[in-house]
């Protein structure tokens, strides 16, 4: 099934249900007492995401994401590194530094956020592969684990992920 299918079966399922919804609202009786819905919460932009303080501490299911994509650009613009100690987050900033705690055998790894990520809504993080082996869970795939914010990378993150540098100062080196 490709994902082109998924995303024209969706939108024709919201579209048709929309009119029916329209005329459950319209034919209520008067008399019902008129109850207001809570306002839906804004969902973090990836553009834009808060920032996080050292201590910030959740928990979730995450997995590992590997060597097929070795080489394609992650969002913050940076090459993917299976063998780096790196993940995928939803929210945090790029730069940001988490430790990551596989909570059935409580070892840890620290690693930098320099993705988005992960697209399934029941995980918080993707690890790449030598993060995933640092904690002992890339045999299962997918573990319950604690992320807990330590800090921000040293490393300099742009919008594209670059380090800072422009192309004068690297050709000035030279």
């Amino acid at each position: 099934m490709s994902f082109r299918f998924l995303a024209a079966s969706s939108a024709a399922l919201i579209l048709a249900l929309t009119p029916l919804a329209q005329a459950q609202t319209a034919a209520a009786p008067a008399s019902a007492p008129a109850v207001a819905a809570p306002a839906p919460a804004a969902a973090p932009s990836a553009a834009a995401p808060a920032k996080a303080t050292g201590g910030d501490v959740s928990e979730g299911k995450v997995a590992h994401y590997g060597r097929k994509f070795n080489g394609r650009k992650t969002a913050s613009g940076e090459r993917f590194n299976s063998g780096a100690m790196t993940m995928a987050h939803k929210t945090l900033p790029f730069g940001t530094l988490v430790k990551v705690t596989n909570v059935k055998n409580n070892r840890s790894v620290v690693v930098r956020v320099n993705d988005r990520g992960p697209s399934t809504p029941d995980r918080v993080g993707d690890l790449t592969t030598a993060a995933g082996n640092k904690i002992r869970m890339t045999r299962s795939g997918v573990v319950d684990a604690k992320l807990e914010v330590v800090g921000m990378s040293k490393k300099r993150m742009g919008k594209a992920g670059k380090t800072g540098k422009t192309m004068k100062a690297k050709m000035a080196k030279k």
